[in-house]
């Protein structure tokens, strides 16, 4: 027999399931833990989430303020000069970043300041940071925005 056969859970894990209306000695009869009446005793008797029993619902009655243009954000993968300056590239480009595994494929790129950078690069990018543009300069890379 394998040993999938013998798997058993671990002793004290599983517990008897209540075994609802089978009379009152069994201490689960009479309304079988429903209480007496109302909505919640009847079956198919469970209200909505959020429901106030017809009350105005507090997600309706809190004002509703501000914008939101989230699904139409752009998003960019994060870049560091001191990344840059542990990898050995030529060019720095979406394609050369991926191929190194910094960025996914396909993804647009942003290179912030954070680290230094001492090698000359030349950079081809969605965005890049003022300062991080500077280093870069500073460093005699020349930067280009895509």
């Amino acid at each position: 027999m394998s040993l999938l056969g013998q798997l058993k859970p671990a002793k004290g894990s599983t517990h008897k399931q209540k075994v609802l209306g089978r009379g009152r000695g069994s201490g689960l009869g009479g309304t079988s833990g429903k209480g007496h009446k109302g909505q919640k005793a009847r079956s198919g008797g469970r209200v909505r989430w959020g429901f106030e029993g017809g009350q105005m619902p507090l997600a309706r009655r809190v004002p509703k303020v501000g914008f939101t243009n989230a699904v139409f954000r752009e998003r960019f993968a994060v870049v560091n000069l001191r990344d840059l300056e542990k990898r050995q590239l030529a060019e720095v480009n979406p394609e050369s970043l991926a191929a190194v595994g910094l960025v996914r494929k396909n993804q647009k790129v942003k290179i912030l300041a954070h680290g230094e950078l001492t090698k000359a690069l030349t950079v081809k990018v969605h965005k890049v940071s003022e300062k991080a543009k500077e280093a870069i300069e500073k460093a005699g890379g020349t930067v280009e925005v895509l």
